[in-house]
């Protein structure tokens, strides 16, 4: 399944309406909030990640409803990440 950004107002981004923009990203592990292990990358050197498939969104998103199945136990990277944050309205530009 390929997920299309919808062209959104900035001003009316939520996470609601905003399609996982952030779901694309790399995600390092840097502290244990219990992601399951089907959901870890882990590379050559021992880095953890969280698994994306090939098109390159997180394996931890479902694709159905855009929401994330591991929210409970996201990684702390995704928790800090702001809606509506310079980090997120630049990650929303780049998909549009």
């Amino acid at each position: 399944m390929t997920i299309n950004v919808k062209n959104i107002p900035i001003s009316d981004v939520t996470c609601a309406t905003c399609q996982a923009c952030c779901c694309s990203l790399e995600v390092m592990l840097l502290s244990d909030t219990g992601v399951p292990d089907r959901h870890v990358y882990v590379d050559e050197h021992g880095k953890e990640t969280m698994l994306r498939f090939e098109d390159g969104w997180c394996s931890a998103l479902d694709r159905d409803t855009l929401l994330c199945s591991i929210y409970e136990n996201r990684p702390w990277v995704c928790r800090i990440f702001e809606m509506g944050s310079t980090e997120c309205i630049e990650e929303r530009q780049d998909k549009m």
